[in-house]
């Protein structure tokens, strides 16, 4: 679900408070807290975001969760 500012909530997220949001911010792919909105971001290339997304895809992170 996108919203007016183009912040995008996984559709995973069940409404426990426990989510991360996503939006491309120019060049970058920007990512916050849901729970602070106006909380820190932290703020990726699309290279750097393409290859943790691939990552995950790929089980490389499984052994961390």
């Amino acid at each position: 679900m996108r919203d007016s500012n183009g912040w995008i909530k996984s559709s995973y997220s069940g409404g426990n408070g426990n989510c991360v949001e996503l939006r491309k911010h120019g060049s970058m792919i920007a990512v916050r807290d849901s729970k602070d909105p106006d909380g820190p971001q932290l703020h990726f290339t699309l290279s750097e975001w393409e290859a943790f997304r691939r990552g995950l895809a790929d089980g490389e992170f499984d052994s961390v969760a």
